[in-house]
């Protein structure tokens, strides 16, 4: 009888704590969560899982990421007053974006730019040894993937080479990208004193929930006067010389010119995060010299205050349109507001055409593509397979007067929980130049007869996958 009593305290006990715990998801959901179908969901699977819902809630529903960004960050570098940017001439019918664009970033478009392209680590990474060993007061480099090897090798020997020679270094390593449990490039660069730093990163158990949070950015400044941007990662499968079991293709952009100032300023938020350092005015930001005709303005975005800004000026790009919007991607996985404006453009008569890989390096981004494209096929819009090598690139050309460039693939992740950045580029040289590459990828188009041809298993599964979207 005693034991009977006991079991039936306890039950009550975990019913008490169940109601706790549900109540207090239930109450966080309704004041945190500003989409409603993920508020009822995670409202629903704390009620109907007793103490695990509260658990999985805790664990991948609090918005901590935003909120630990913003503790860690000491005092945003102030960014530059707006007053204007630079009057687009190219297409007026792009001003509104240049404005919109211009209001929600804090910084103006500049001209005085210069941007040239680089095919893959063959064509990129030469240029950037060149302009490591060339560097006589700063280097800043961050980059997701720097690994220690035939392509990262020489990087890392270059930036000992040059804080040898008393040029100031810092490298930002993401602390997931650039290897969890063993980063053998900030080893080799910390054994040789270079000032080095790997982003969010912990061995500690209680901190595995801010995975989700990684500087995906991929940038080189040189003395604050000449940069690399764009969607390159420094390892030897970017290499296709010497023919890697796995090649990745991608694009990079070697920029000079006043804009490369905001570049340097991006940097300095970042390793002001990581490390608490405030680079020094005098060193790190020299007044960059006009060197070209690009009118340009860096987009840097994040689960803090730039939350989303990356998407929503591809937002606004999109709803500018009026000839051609062509974009490509490795992972696809837009969100409905994206899916919304593109069906929309398609639907008014400009040209939509979204390329990517047959076959990516992650195979569920690809189920999951599958089950969230058919409204977007059946609105107009064109959606194209590129053959492999897979080809990592992240390009976008709007009425091929406008470019947009940088770090961040069209998935949830990207557009929200990753540190990304991205560069606008006013004019058509560039944009034209990027549509007509990406023209050429445009081999097999994903036809609606092709999703509805997946046996009921293959439905399922890429359903069930899309439902992951916010983690994929």
């Amino acid at each position: 009888m005693n034991e009977m009593v006991f079991l039936d305290a306890r039950q009550l006990l975990a019913l008490a704590l169940h109601a706790v715990l549900a109540s207090a998801v239930t109450v966080h959901a309704l004041l945190r969560k500003a989409d409603v179908g993920s508020a009822t969901g995670w409202i629903g699977l704390a009620w109907l899982s007793p103490i695990v819902g509260a658990a999985l809630y805790a664990l991948l529903g609090v918005n901590r990421v935003r909120r630990r960004a913003q503790e860690m960050r000491p005092a945003p570098v102030q960014r530059e007053e707006v007053d204007g940017g630079v009057e687009i001439l190219c297409e007026k019918h792009l001003a509104p974006l240049d404005r919109a664009a211009g209001d929600m970033t804090g910084r103006p478009s500049v001209g005085g730019n210069r941007i040239k392209t680089l095919c893959n680590g063959d064509e990129a990474y030469p240029l950037m040894l060149a302009a490591i060993d060339a560097a006589t007061s700063s280097i800043a480099l961050s980059s997701y993937i720097l690994r220690d090897d035939v392509a990262g090798g020489p990087f890392i020997d270059a930036l000992i080479r040059a804080h040898g020679r008393s040029v100031q270094v810092r490298v930002l390593i993401d602390g997931i990208g650039g290897g969890y449990f063993t980063s053998w490039a900030y080893r080799r660069l910390a054994r040789h004193g270079v000032p080095a730093a790997r982003f969010m990163h912990s061995m500690l158990p209680w901190r595995m929930p801010f995975i989700n949070l990684r500087m995906h950015k991929k940038l080189l400044v040189i003395d604050g006067q000449r940069a690399f941007t764009g969607g390159l990662n420094i390892g030897a499968e970017n290499l296709l010389a010497l023919k890697p079991r796995h090649p990745v293709l991608d694009h990079h952009f070697a920029i000079e010119g006043p804009v490369v100032g905001q570049l340097s300023r991006a940097f300095a938020d970042d390793w002001q995060m990581a490390t608490g350092e405030e680079l020094d005015e005098a060193i790190w930001f020299p007044e960059p010299l006009p060197t070209g005709e690009q009118i340009m303005r860096v987009v840097t975005a994040g689960p803090d205050q730039d939350i989303e800004k990356i998407e929503f000026v591809a937002l606004m790009a999109i709803t500018c349109a009026q000839k051609s919007v062509t974009l490509m991607t490795p992972y696809f996985l837009p969100d409905e507001k994206l899916v919304s404006a593109l069906g929309l453009a398609a639907r008014r008569g400009v040209e939509v055409d979204v390329i990517i890989p047959a076959k990516s390096n992650h195979r569920y981004v690809d189920f999951a593509m599958q089950a969230n494209v058919g409204p977007l096929l059946e609105a107009g819009c064109r959606i194209w397979k590129d053959q492999p090598p897979f080809d990592h690139s992240k390009l976008m050309s709007v009425d091929g007067a406008w470019a947009l460039i940088g770090s961040s693939n069209w998935d949830t992740r990207s557009f929200r929980l990753n540190f990304e950045l991205g560069v606008e580029v006013y004019g058509t040289e560039l944009s034209r130049g990027l549509k007509a590459v990406m023209d050429a990828k445009r081999c097999q188009p994903l036809t609606l007869e092709d999703l509805d041809r997946r046996p009921l298993a293959a439905r399922l599964r890429d359903a069930a996958l899309r439902l992951l979207l916010p983690y994929l």
